[in-house]
């Protein structure tokens, strides 16, 4: 299991309505990212950075498995009207880089 530390960013403005399509999560889209190998994914918000942390079996391969999702594409959609920076699923995106961890 990898345990994977993401930073997004929100278009000022946009941090009620962000939460709000949060609030409720398509069904498909649940599906498609247990699917994936997704344990769990906690997004936490600092004015319009968000912080995101994923527990998935293998990053690299639920990023491939989602890219062309019909859930995912229609989620990405959405989500690029409230996001600063758009992911489009084509880079060989790691996530943040651990420096420290409390043993």
């Amino acid at each position: 299991m990898q345990r994977i530390a993401l930073r997004t960013k929100l278009e000022p403005g946009r941090e009620a309505e962000y939460e709000q399509v949060h609030a409720v999560i398509p069904a498909e889209l649940d599906a498609a990212l247990r699917e994936a190998g997704v344990r769990s994914w906690r997004i936490w918000r600092d004015g319009l950075d968000l912080f995101h942390v994923v527990e998935v079996e293998d990053y690299q391969a639920m990023r491939r498995a989602l890219r062309d999702h019909p859930a995912n594409v229609a989620w990405q959609a959405r989500m690029s009207e409230l996001l600063a920076v758009e992911d489009d699923y084509s880079g060989g995106d790691t996530g943040l880089r651990q420096v420290w961890e409390l043993p």
